[in-house]
């Protein structure tokens, strides 16, 4: 094998380990809900090619209210969907929406778009 191949063939391989760990093996921190005005744990979630914050971290038995701001036009970002607490909202742009629940048993709650293409976390703690 020649010298450039060798060097071209390490590039790959330490690119394809980049990528799986950025994307698979890392894990990115929640942020923790603040808690607000009626006792409620609150966060902002902003609406713009995904959600960020995406994980967002609660205590169980206590309110919660999620306020997402949705500052785009695609088409899938209009509906937040929580399957498991039987929730959804239409989110219009450039306006907050706020979704209340209360988490009774500790875990990971799936939230998505319509679509599934975004998607959030709710760990109930």
């Amino acid at each position: 094998m020649t010298p450039d191949k060798v060097v071209v063939t390490l590039i790959g391989l330490g690119l394809i380990t980049f990528i799986i760990w950025y994307f698979w093996l890392v894990k990115h921190p929640g942020v923790k809900a603040k808690v607000g005005t009626g006792g409620y744990q609150e966060a902002l979630i902003l609406v713009k090619g995904g959600y960020t914050p995406d994980i967002i971290i609660v205590d169980h038995g206590k309110p919660v209210r999620l306020n997402f701001l949705r500052t785009e036009s695609a088409s899938c970002s209009d509906t937040v969907m929580f399957p498991d607490f039987n929730k959804s909202s239409k989110l219009p742009e450039g306006e907050t929406i706020s979704i209340e629940l209360k988490p009774e048993q500790p875990g990971e709650y799936d939230f998505q778009c319509q679509m599934g293409m975004f998607r959030g976390k709710l760990v109930v703690e």
